[in-house]
């Protein structure tokens, strides 16, 4: 009787722990639980040019205020980072929107959301531009513990026409007032800063930091400085990584890239990266700098951002 007691004491604890999770808010891959309704961690209301936007599953669409016909299209894009940004023990999320208005032009904006226990709390947005190319969204690692955003993307030279791909590297740090929901610029000690347009291919052998990819997939070196790659004058390239060297040819569009001829020594390394690394250097499809003076091979279709310092 006794022992029955005590499983039946422990049943009704188990019970009560379990609705009390369910009843507040986690998360749980990308879906959010609100008083036990379930909520897709993207939605939520934001405030985009003054005006405020619902996302539900992610869009939201709404009539201009010229043309009732028209309608203004807010998506969520991705390049999305998760971070504690109010200390309250649950992971709040950064990432990108768009938004069309009616006319050619894709916005991108940056936006927050706080996973309250009251409920998802979205930001004001800050804009990056029109048809740009955004690239990686990511917590400064040298400012973690002030939940400093750093924002990666791609925009065009001065003069040149919509129709041209971004080439340009641009980098934005931005702090969340998690009072006001409204994001500010931290501004950088601009001193020995790189300027991504004097930055060329060949200026330096370049040593592979990670790789992120489309899917929130990260990929770093097990063995720091062991990934480097070179680019000669001749168009020829060098690679070293942590079992066999590598090498072939490239050859360079604007700021479109393709490699060819790769060979490699045929040693075989136990546990090595050098497939994968090899792997991200034969999907390339181009480049690009950025002012942290780093180099940016892009994959094909979008997929991923490998890093070079």
């Amino acid at each position: 009787m006794k022992n029955k007691t005590i499983i039946a004491v422990g049943l009704i604890v188990l019970a009560i722990a379990g609705a009390v999770i369910y009843k507040f808010n986690f998360t749980n891959g990308d879906i959010f639980f609100n008083n036990g309704k379930q909520i897709n961690t993207h939605d939520g209301t934001y405030t985009v040019n003054g005006q405020k936007i619902t996302l539900k599953n992610g869009t939201s669409e709404t009539p201009t205020v010229t043309s009732p016909a028209s309608k203004i299209i807010t998506k969520y894009f991705g390049n999305e980072v998760k971070h504690d940004l109010n200390g309250d023990g649950i992971l709040d999320s950064v990432f990108i929107i768009t938004q069309e208005t009616g006319g050619s032009g894709i916005f991108y904006y940056v936006v927050a959301r706080i996973n309250a226990t009251s409920g998802p709390i979205g930001s004001d947005a800050v804009l990056l531009g029109d048809r740009i190319a955004p690239q990686t969204t990511e917590i400064d690692e040298s400012n973690e513990k002030v939940n400093v955003i750093v924002v990666n993307y791609a925009v065009r030279k001065a003069g040149e026409p919509m129709t041209t791909s971004p080439s340009v590297g641009k980098s934005i740090w931005l702090k969340l007032d998690t009072k006001t929901m409204q994001f500010g610029e931290v501004a950088q000690n601009f001193e020995g800063e790189a300027d991504p347009a004097r930055m060329t291919l060949d200026m330096k052998t370049w040593a592979w930091t990670k790789t992120l990819y489309s899917d929130d997939k990260l990929v770093t070196p097990k063995i720091t400085g062991k990934f480097t790659i070179t680019f000669k004058k001749d168009g020829t390239f060098s690679a070293t990584t942590d079992c066999n060297g590598v090498g072939g040819e490239y050859a360079v569009n604007k700021n479109q890239i393709t490699f060819t001829s790769m060979m490699s020594t045929l040693m075989y390394c136990e546990g090595s990266q050098e497939n994968e690394f090899r792997k991200m250097i034969e999907q390339t499809q181009s480049y690009m700098f950025t002012s942290k003076g780093e180099m940016v091979l892009l994959l094909k279709y979008d997929s991923g951002s490998v890093i070079f310092k």
